[in-house]
């Protein structure tokens, strides 16, 4: 990924997803790791394939206008998560599947979430 240079000062949630089809390899971990920089922490990296956070509500209701807003998001961005949805919180997960890997758009999608 030469074209891709880090800056850990970036601001990933002003950028958009590209769509990604495969025949790109994975981030390396050293890219994973710079990028890992510009999102909030309590994002965790799962074996360097996935990216997971943890997010916690006061009730049924403020958890499910997060899902929601998240859903409307990756909808937009048309790179979309795994969601668990329990009560009081709700278990994020990004990956790109056509690349069984983490890419930039997983955490494009993490900065804008962090943000909602």
């Amino acid at each position: 990924m030469d074209n891709l240079k880090f800056n850990v000062f970036m601001d990933l949630s002003n950028k958009k997803c590209v769509p990604c089809e495969g025949g790109v390899p994975p981030l390396t971990p050293a890219e994973v790791s710079e990028l890992k920089k510009s999102i909030s922490a309590g994002w965790v990296v799962l074996e360097n394939k996935k990216i997971q956070k943890e997010f916690s509500f006061v009730n049924f209701k403020h958890t499910m206008e997060f899902v929601n807003s998240v859903a409307d998001l990756a909808e937009e961005q048309g790179h979309h998560p795994d969601m668990q949805v329990h009560y009081g919180k709700v278990i994020v997960e990004f990956w790109t599947h056509a690349i069984n890997g983490l890419s930039e758009n997983d955490f494009i999608m993490a900065a804008r979430i962090d943000k909602l």
